[in-house]
């Protein structure tokens, strides 16, 4: 009689395509599995990358995949580019105790914006002095910033607020790295004359 929870019915015979769930396949058999077959994809690999440290850079506008929780989490930058391409781009941002992103507006176009760690005090509204939209943020929040609308996100936790936000078209130029939120201000000046 057939028992699923009988790791091998006939012992006499192994299949080594045989599912078992309570065991990762081995990397041997990774190699030999056909790519053709769908469902490969969909089952646990036996080896991590969870443990590696993500190069933080610009990789826009090449084909890019990351675990966007480890890298948001790993960025010690007030800001910095992870993929700039030719209508999205996507930043990582580390907002000190305290601190904020800054008062701003991007007059033609939408930004994204999701908390990984830490919480805040997200704030918007239609011009710098009227910022009637309040809302407490924290991990695994996210921000919806319509274009026009001025805003602000207020670390208001006892450690860094780190997260992602993600511009339609770009907002930074390719490359961008800014160590600190001084030197954020300084660029953005020197943008702006």
């Amino acid at each position: 009689m057939y028992n699923m929870y009988d790791k091998y019915p006939h012992p006499y015979y192994v299949s080594p395509q045989m599912y078992d769930p309570y065991n990762i396949y081995p990397y041997s058999y990774l190699i030999n599995m056909p790519m053709s077959n769908p469902g490969f994809w969909n089952q646990p690999m036996p080896f991590s990358c969870e443990t590696q440290h993500i190069q933080l850079k610009d990789y826009g506008s090449n084909p890019y995949v990351v675990n966007i929780e480890k890298a948001t989490k790993q960025n010690k930058n007030f800001r910095i580019a992870l993929w700039t391409g030719k209508y999205l781009q996507l930043t990582l941002m580390s907002i000190q105790v305290g601190d904020d992103i800054g008062l701003e507006v991007h007059p033609d176009h939408d930004q994204f914006i999701r908390i990984e760690e830490g919480q805040g005090l997200a704030q918007m509204g239609d011009s710098k002095t009227n910022l009637d939209f309040q809302r407490r943020v924290s991990a695994d929040y996210v921000i919806f910033v319509p274009a026009g609308k001025w805003h602000n996100l207020i670390n208001t936790g006892n450690r860094p607020l780190k997260l992602y936000s993600i511009y339609a078209p770009p907002e930074h130029p390719f490359g961008t790295v800014h160590e600190t939120k001084a030197i954020a201000e300084a660029a953005h000046d020197n943008h702006d004359q």
